[in-house]
């Protein structure tokens, strides 16, 4: 999944801040932009862990451009940060599934549209689907 963030500037003596519009409370911190960059990933990757295990629902990403228009976001920095919803909880198990090739075709084109593998992309819409 690709979260959006916001980062707002910092200086020599503020950090830049970071939030992470589309998980409420999420937000994190650092001395430089790289720094903050690499905080904000670990930052989502801990909100999303929890919510994995507390079964709560896993919010679907807005684009950058859907943000934007926040006055509140006025003046800040976009990244993103890419987070592979199949490396987060419990331990990675392989499987073996059969599918039809047309239904893989389809997975396999959605999940490059999201920025995802496909086994990222099949444990995030499990996830959703069994949290709603």
């Amino acid at each position: 999944m690709r979260f959006p963030i916001v980062i707002e500037p910092g200086d020599d003596k503020h950090a830049f801040g970071v939030i992470v519009p589309d998980l409420p409370g999420c937000f994190s911190a650092g001395d430089t932009l790289d720094e903050a960059i690499d905080n904000a990933r670990e930052a989502v990757e801990l909100w999303l862990e929890t919510a994995i295990d507390d079964g709560s629902a896993i919010p679907e990403p807005r684009s950058i451009g859907e943000h934007q228009s926040n006055p509140e976001f006025s003046g800040c920095v976009w990244a993103v940060v890419t987070i592979d919803l199949s490396e987060l909880s419990d331990k990675a198990e392989r499987i073996n599934i059969t599918l039809p090739a047309r239904v893989l075709r389809r997975i396999d084109a959605a999940a490059k549209a999201a920025g995802e593998s496909r086994s990222s992309f099949i444990a995030r819409k499990a996830l959703q689907e069994a949290c709603t």
